[in-house]
């Protein structure tokens, strides 16, 4: 059974960070790629970072760019995002999302691309 499993979140000031984390099981996870999602209440969710587990090739939003970073490890079958400089708009529900890395079809901030969820971590930055 896949699993994907979000951690980290929780209540920060702006200009503070967080670390999440997403420890996954069920799957070989060097063949996955790792999408970071958020969705803030009333609004769609959005793509925020993906990595390519084949290159190590990373994506990310524009709003985001320069204060946070996706990463990975094999190892341990876990996806992280590093969330630094955070904003009061950051706040969200962010989730982590897989999809198989051979998998070219769609964009990777289009939620359809991935095919697992995991049930979402809370984030919430005070101004």
């Amino acid at each position: 059974e896949v699993q994907l499993v979000e951690s980290g979140g929780g209540l920060v000031q702006a200009g503070g960070s967080l670390r999440l984390s997403c420890a996954a099981s069920g799957f070989t996870f060097d063949d996955y790629d790792i999408g970071w999602f958020r969705q803030a209440p009333g609004k769609e969710r959005e793509g925020v970072a993906c990595i390519n587990s084949i290159d190590g090739s990373t994506h990310y939003a524009d709003s985001v760019k320069g204060r946070f970073t996706i990463s990975s490890d094999n190892a341990k079958s876990t996806g992280y995002l590093q969330m630094n400089s955070l904003k009061p708009e950051d706040t969200a529900v962010y989730y982590c999302a897989t999809v198989n890395a051979h998998f070219t079809g769609l964009s990777w901030d289009w939620p359809l691309r991935y095919d697992y969820w995991g049930q979402g971590t809370q984030v919430t930055v005070s101004s």
